[in-house]
């Protein structure tokens, strides 16, 4: 079904358009927000959006950054009255930080309080955490060790246990079967989408500017033997969990010469040598999740997802949970409004938010 949806949104003859597309579209401001003591000091990327309402505290999947939650951004607030924080998590997007390889979920959790601390010290507003894989990990164990006292609400995107366990071996091939480099940001955008990583053109626009960055061609030999820009974008239409997504045959697409000067775009994380940190990231994160005493929402891509320990939970209405339309890995960029929807109905539910007064009209209007 997914494939012929795919198919149709190409619209044969239409050219796409695969240009960036600037964040202030979507957030009201970006922040760099330091933190830690005055000489050993990290920084974080935040985009923000809203002034009033409860805090929704986005944290993306490991590769993506804060970016990947533009466009939900926009179609959330635009159902609930409320506060956005998105933020680039450490070696990732445009953060920087002194220990950028330690991605332990102790740090990483440490690194979210913090943020939240700085930018509103000890008043902050009632938060609702919300990520997505990596992210939604990290989003439990924040949760489970109660470092943000003001939280009222948890939602997990696309991260169970189970089946990220049994991923977790096919990672370092999925990473290996896409391109090392683009040679230019449109080209990084157009595999994106083409390639199925990111299903939905407007969102792949906006956020691929936080997952890649330019590199002067000597700036690239020097980190390692130039590696080959391929100039022919394959479609391959798998999920990101599916082994065949693995393209073994990239050497049979074209290469660029590239001569000393110009720009070569490279990945901002090499998500290889985070290898040590995989199982820590998942191991326990069901039965964690499911110990939070508060509102819980688990948004999944397929029910295949579930786990033994998750599934039977649900069952007996230990938490809510929605699966969403044929999407990929990334769903909040897959599938936007949704998710806004699904997180909607859920704020609403247990009265963290108000509806906002247009939409509200609107739909008494209708009825």
């Amino acid at each position: 079904m997914w494939e012929e949806n795919f198919e149709t949104e190409h619209e044969v003859g239409r050219k796409l358009d695969y240009s960036p597309v600037s964040w202030r579209e979507y957030f009201d401001q970006m922040e760099d927000v330091s933190v830690g003591l005055p000489d050993s000091r990290d920084v974080f990327r935040v985009y923000k959006a809203g002034n009033e309402g409860p805090l929704l505290v986005l944290l993306h999947g490991g590769g993506h950054s804060a970016l990947s939650w533009a466009v939900f951004t926009t179609a959330i607030t635009s159902r609930v009255t409320c506060r956005v924080l998105a933020m680039d998590l450490r070696g990732h997007g445009a953060s920087c930080v002194r220990q950028s390889d330690d991605f332990s979920t102790q740090t990483m959790s440490s690194d979210i309080a913090n943020v939240i601390r700085a930018c509103y010290g000890d008043t902050a507003p009632p938060i609702i955490l919300i990520g997505h894989g990596v992210g939604g990990a990290i989003a439990v164990h924040t949760t489970s060790n109660m470092l943000l006292p003001s939280t009222v609400g948890l939602v997990a995107i696309d991260v169970v246990e189970g089946s990220a366990m049994e991923a977790l071996h096919s990672i370092q091939n999925f990473l290996k079967g896409r391109p090392k480099s683009f040679k230019s940001m449109d080209h990084a955008i157009e595999w994106s989408y083409k390639s199925g990583q990111i299903r939905n053109l407007e969102s792949a626009r906006v956020s691929m500017v936080g997952q890649i960055k330019r590199c002067e061609v000597e700036e690239v030999n020097t980190l390692e033997q130039a590696s080959p820009v391929t100039d022919v974008v394959v479609e391959r239409n798998e999920e990101f969990y599916d082994q065949s997504y693995v393209n073994d045959k990239e050497s049979a697409a074209s290469e660029v010469s590239l001569s000393e000067g110009q720009s070569v775009y490279k990945w901002r994380i090499d998500l290889s040598k985070s290898e040590k940190y995989w199982d820590g990231w998942f191991r326990g994160t069901s039965n964690l999740f499911l110990a939070c005493n508060l509102p819980k929402l688990l948004l999944l891509a397929g029910i295949d997802r579930l786990d033994r320990d998750l599934t039977i939970a649900q069952m007996q209405g230990k938490f809510m949970m929605q699966v969403l339309p044929p999407c990929g890995h990334a769903v909040q960029e897959d599938k936007p409004d949704k998710v806004a929807e699904a997180v909607a109905a859920f704020l609403l539910r247990h009265k963290f938010a108000e509806p906002r007064r247009d939409t509200r009209s609107a739909n008494s209007f209708t009825q």
